[in-house]
């Protein structure tokens, strides 16, 4: 049975009603009532979501104020809260989590039935509240509860790239949903509901606006506004951040210069943490870009990253907050590779940052591409906590028009092997803190928020958000896992829409991946709003903001070498991958042409030759979106019309846009190859000068 309407504003959260009458009973009959034990706001928040979940999944039936003494009961509270003999069944639980961690088990007391819901901390508890939920919008048993779970990293935020006139840069479902204007005197529901999807799954701080930040973030005007979101998001275990843009001594503080050892400038900056945490007692800390892309820092005043880092760091170390500093750092003065420079930038500084200041990477060494290896920083600074920087919004990935599953890319990266410290040492176990022994551990991700009603601009990449939520807490679970706990909740349990809707999720990377940039392009985007191809691009400034840059395509082959030969950023890497990655004979041919500058004839592993090869993967990425067409069209039986007709519709601008990616890219590199298509390939309806020709003044 569907619903006629659904306009995905719940998210995953959208607590239907168990239509199973068996299920449904078998959960009335555990539940049949709710005790929470303590009164803070976070219990409250807690006990008000479970009170309406319940009755939305459970009906009338449900009764939550149940006075019978011997009704069997679901209790939740801290570990402090709870009554001896509660505590007793819990045994060692609690030194086996945590302070964010929870405890669900079942349990018998005197025959009556008990599903208790703890954790060190009433946020602890509300994730094990809604983890609960999630057993229950799963359909699982809830019969012999015994889960013991704790977030393994520390540090889960979403970077918003807001910025304060309400426009998000890289943002692709319409505007901010921070109403600057209307705070701090009006609270949108809507900031409730954006704090209720993160506890869900374990984000537990946001950094509000853009890295490429406004000074005025940081005046009394604005951070009355920011300790109004602050309150609203406490309850949910959510501290904010700001991004804080390195000149603002200069531009709101009325100093002449931003010098980090500057007496007075080091004052400023201490003046202004005691401020803010006057108002925000909990607040998380400072986001930094700096010295990239034109943004202000260190090196204006001929300092040093650690210089920078560690002023800022001692303003906030007393309230015990951290600086985030990005390494996303690229000079138009380095002409030797992009790729190398964040590395030879923070690699010599291992060691001397302060405690409180954790290095945030992306997860390649360029940009948020379609695919990238991991980046080399990942295993190579021991002694300085390093967290990722995932993209969740769509810069290079065609946009909230694409259905693309990025946890995949995500698990990928995560699972990579480093080899620092022999075989095993992944970029999974640098960011949790395990391989170097590091307290400070986080993980970032670029958020795909809007106000547009659902949120994320198109349901398919709410996975996106989700998925990312539940790696900052596990950073080893699998893709397949995700999609599988995503599509249960946000749609239907049934098996015929969750089978090949989830392998249709799990595919459409690799979709994404052979239509833009396969066998390791890169970097091939249209210039500015990166919305569809542009290899042929070559007029920008600046040599590195050139596709032509990154494709080298010439008469004689395609692709960057990074070998000796080359720019030599293999050499960033563990001994035992850069002689992998040197090799043309071992390098994964997923990063073929990310690694090497190839002849169009070369053999690949499969026997055809490069050209063709790489025709054939633009095909294939072609081929896979029309399959996602007619997996989706076959589902339509089991979701609500409204969601099913927009992801039609988006499928089908998909379509459209990996032909013109596959035509326009195939007739610029044929100029080169001068070699015919090879059978399986469909010929482009159009010339190349049409697609040159193209303009995008709509484009976010």
């Amino acid at each position: 049975m569907k619903s006629v309407a659904n306009n995905g504003y719940d998210l995953w959260l959208q607590y239907r009603f168990i239509q199973n009458k068996e299920l449904r009973s078998n959960y009335q009959s555990n539940i049949q009532k709710l005790i929470p034990v303590g009164n803070s706001e976070s219990i409250k928040v807690g006990f008000k979501e479970l009170k309406s979940a319940l009755n939305g999944m459970l009906g009338s039936e449900f009764l939550s104020e149940a006075h019978n003494e011997d009704a069997n009961t679901l209790l939740f509270g801290s570990e402090k809260n709870l009554s001896e003999n509660i505590r007793i069944q819990l045994g060692n639980a609690f030194n086996e989590i945590n302070n964010e961690g929870f405890i669900i088990r079942s349990f018998s007391i005197k025959g009556k039935k008990y599903i208790v819901i703890s954790g060190k901390t009433d946020v602890g508890v509300l994730y094990g509240v809604f983890n609960f939920l999630k057993l229950l919008q799963t359909h699982q048993s809830i019969e012999k509860l015994n889960i013991v779970d704790s977030p393994k990293i520390k540090v889960r935020v979403l970077n918003h790239w807001d910025n304060l006139d309400r426009t998000v840069e890289r943002g692709y479902a319409g505007f901010s949903i921070w109403d600057w204007h209307r705070l701090p005197g009006y609270i949108d529901p809507r900031y409730i509901d954006y704090a209720r999807a993160n506890a869900s799954i374990g984000v537990n701080g946001t950094v509000l606006n853009n890295v490429n930040a406004n000074a005025l973030i940081l005046t009394p005007r604005y951070l009355e506004k920011v300790e109004a979101l602050a309150n609203v998001f406490r309850p949910y275990g959510i501290k904010v951040y700001l991004t804080a843009r390195f000149s603002a001594p200069i531009e709101i503080g009325g100093l002449k210069t931003a010098d980090p050892l500057d007496p007075d400038v080091i004052k400023w900056w201490q003046d202004k943490a005691k401020e803010i945490y006057a108002r925000i007692p909990d607040f998380g800390g400072f986001l930094v870009k700096a010295n990239s892309e034109g943004q202000p820092g260190p090196q204006n005043y001929g300092r040093n990253h650690v210089d920078g880092a560690n002023m800022l760091a001692s303003a906030l170390d007393p309230f015990g907050g951290i600086v985030m500093w990005r390494a996303f750092v690229y000079s138009e003065h380095d002409t030797t590779d992009r790729a190398k420079q964040a590395y030879a930038e923070f690699v010599p500084y291992d060691g001397q940052f302060k405690d409180n200041v954790i290095i945030q990477v992306k997860n390649g060494p360029i940009d948020f591409q379609p695919r990238e290896p991991f980046h080399p920083m990942f295993g190579a600074m021991p002694k300085t906590p390093l967290m990722m920087e995932f993209q969740i919004t769509q810069e290079y990935l065609g946009q909230s028009t694409h259905s693309t599953f990025l946890p995949k890319l995500y698990e990928e990266v995560l699972q990579s092997d480093t080899y620092r410290k022999g075989k095993g040492s992944t970029v999974a176990k640098v960011i949790d803190g395990s391989l170097d022994d590091k307290r400070l551990t986080g993980m970032a991700g670029v958020s795909n928020i809007g106000n547009d009603i659902n949120w994320t601009g198109n349901p398919m990449l709410q996975a996106n958000w989700y998925g990312f939520g539940r790696l900052t807490w596990n950073p080893y679970l699998h893709a397949d896992t995700i999609a599988d706990e995503w599509l249960r909740q946000t749609f239907s349990n049934n098996e015929d829409f969750v089978k090949p809707v989830k392998e249709m999720m799990l595919n459409s990377l690799e979709a994404v991946v052979d239509y833009m940039t396969p066998l390791g392009l890169h970097h091939i985007m249209a210039t500015g709003h990166h919305y569809g191809p542009g290899p042929w691009v070559s007029n920008l400034s600046r040599a590195e903001w050139n596709p032509v840059y990154y494709h080298k395509a010439d008469s004689l082959g395609i692709g960057f070498d990074r070998t000796p030969t080359g720019s030599n950023a293999t050499a960033q890497y563990a001994p035992e991958l850069a002689s992998k990655f040197n090799n043309l004979e071992t390098c994964p041919e997923k990063y073929l042409l990310w690694f090497h500058h190839v002849p169009w004839n070369y053999k690949l592993k499969n026997g055809e030759i490069l050209w063709d090869g790489m025709a054939l993967k633009y095909q294939e990425g072609v081929n896979q979106v029309e399959k996602m067409i007619e997996t989706w069209n076959t589902i339509k039986p089991y979701i609500d019309e409204q969601r099913f007709e927009e992801v039609s519709m988006l499928l089908n601008i998909q379509y459209k846009e990996a032909k013109w990616w596959r035509d326009a890219c195939l007739l610029y590199f044929k100029q080169y190859s001068k070699m015919p298509l090879p059978k399986g390939v469909e010929k482009p309806t159009q010339t190349l000068g049409y697609f040159e020709s193209l303009r995008f003044p709509f484009a976010p």
